[in-house]
């Protein structure tokens, strides 16, 4: 900013202030001397582009105001800012994402008092459901549903958490040191039972460690495949990279316990927790002052020709209730179907809710989460989706078509994949990059949300996380910022320090 821009502001201050000076004497003038009407109580002054001051009162916001203690009677809201005294007006819908909850003013020492609280919901405002004079939504009270905003999701415990999963990264030396602090920590200081898996004792240079050998003997192990782990855990931590929060998904099938994820891996999209002051940070989530997101998970059955008829009914209209059918599985990324080792285009049909919706003919087809949009999806060209969002991607991989983007469909919807009976192959289906099994003609897969989610805990909130995660992971909208334009800078860096001089003799030449 230039220095007369910076003058100019200053006056524009002195001046503001001065005239509220005024008027706030004349208030108190009017107010006390006797036989004057009080004047009105609110008011708001605009500054419009001329820098004049105007004044103007909203009578009928200041009556409903008065009757119903707040200002929801008028279709728009309008109300004062005030930023460093000087009073500007500011005009919302009601639909604004920005809710008033209180609205004041107060006559104590004619002060204006204004208080302002933000819900940041992160939930869609509810939509008006008349539409015209005549039109409306039919009322279903079997279709109403509470939904809570995301915002406002945050982690308690009803009983105190005893068991704790700790899951570190393979094949990393870097993670030893780490994880024997951590494990020592939770055993000696919060007197809890610890479960690692049963490799993680096989490490020969974990084992070397003279304070692991101390407190191996505490530890309680599993074994992937082998040992259910359904209501054994209270709380999970993991150390390392994003496949370490993937395997906490992979393990538990149901009900997930709340997961601490610390960034110790390569790239530490999902895990938000640096390691430096691990204490500090999982006593306060064990005290419960966490923020959660609900990271959503697909459920997955895969329906073979071979099955019995009864069998299939059986997968398809299983409640995910009770115990998952054995060819069910959550995942968290994303579920791919590609081509495998074959040369040939792989023809896969989608269907949505039983609606044939289109042919993939490319290289293969990926259905993921909010939280896999990040991953496999965004290599392909999708869009980033934030993980509170409730929605499934479908995106082609490299399709043999010039008019075939990526798209985003409700959650609650109900995806079916399966080979085109034209298809010259068949095609491979993996889950979160695991259990990769082959689709044969006559088989599908049906997708679906899964009524389990993981519930990650957040080092500071939603919305800051996922950002940060942005700009650390991706480097999203990483730029040089421009330069402001100067215009005697840049007149001096165009030419040479003569500039102005040949512009004097170019209208000497021209007398």
């Amino acid at each position: 900013m230039r220095e007369e821009d910076i003058q100019l502001a200053l006056q524009m201050v002195a001046k503001s202030t001065s005239v509220e000076d005024d008027n706030e004497g004349d208030e108190v003038a009017a107010t006390t001397s006797p036989g004057n009407s009080p004047k009105p109580l609110r008011k708001t002054r605009v500054l419009d582009i001329s820098e004049r001051r105007k004044q103007f009162r909203c009578k009928e916001n200041d009556r409903k105001a008065e009757e119903n203690g707040g200002i929801e009677s008028s279709s728009w809201w309008c109300f004062p800012m005030f930023p460093n005294g000087i009073e500007k007006s500011a005009i919302f819908p009601r639909q604004s994402s920005l809710q008033i909850e209180e609205f004041n003013y107060s006559k104590e020492n004619n002060n204006n008092k204004c208080l302002l609280r933000r819900t940041r919901s992160l939930n869609a405002p509810s939509p008006f459901q008349q539409f015209g004079p005549c039109g409306r939504i039919m009322k279903n009270s079997v279709m109403v549903m509470q939904i809570q905003d995301p915002a406002s999701q945050r982690l308690t415990w009803y009983k105190p958490p005893l068991t704790v999963l700790v899951i570190k990264k393979v094949s990393d030396a870097s993670v030893l040191a780490p994880f024997v602090q951590l494990v020592t920590w939770l055993l000696i200081e919060k007197n809890m039972v610890v479960w690692v898996e049963s490799a993680v004792l096989e490490d020969s240079l974990l084992n070397e460690d003279t304070q692991f050998r101390d407190i191996r003997d505490k530890l309680v192990t599993f074994k992937d495949g082998r040992d259910d782990l359904t209501d054994r855990i209270d709380f999970i931590v993991c150390l390392g990279g994003d496949g370490t929060l993937l395997y906490a998904s992979l393990l538990f099938q149901q009900s997930v316990p709340p997961v601490m994820a610390f960034h110790l891996g390569s790239l530490g999209f999902l895990t938000p927790f640096r390691f430096d002051n691990f204490q500090e940070q999982l006593t306060s989530v064990l005290e419960g002052h966490a923020a959660l997101t609900l990271r959503s998970r697909l459920r997955c059955v895969m329906h073979r020709k071979t099955d019995k008829r009864h069998q299939a009914n059986h997968a398809l209209d299983s409640d995910e209730h009770s115990t998952p059918a054995p060819n069910s599985i959550l995942v968290l990324n994303e579920v791919v179907i590609d081509r495998g080792p074959s040369p040939y285009l792989s023809n896969i049909d989608l269907f949505l809710d039983g609606k044939y919706i289109t042919s993939v003919q490319g290289d293969g087809l990926i259905v993921s989460t909010p939280t896999g949009s990040t991953a496999y999806a965004v290599a392909a060209g999708a869009s980033m989706i934030h993980p509170s969002v409730p929605a499934i991607m479908v995106t082609p991989i490299c399709p043999h078509s010039l008019s075939f983007r990526p798209i985003v469909v409700p959650a609650g919807v109900e995806l079916k994949i399966s080979v085109s009976p034209e298809s010259r192959n068949t095609s491979w289906v993996s889950f979160d990059g695991r259990n990769r099994q082959e689709l044969f003609h006559g088989d599908f897969l049906r997708v679906t949300t899964s009524i389990y989610p993981v519930p990650s805990i957040c080092a500071q909130d939603q919305i800051s996380d996922w950002f940060a995660s942005l700009a650390d992971g991706l480097h999203w909208n990483v730029r040089k910022r421009q330069k402001c334009l100067d215009e005697l800078s840049d007149l001096t860096a165009s030419g040479s320090e003569d500039t102005f001089d040949e512009i004097e003799n170019l209208k000497l030449y021209d007398l």
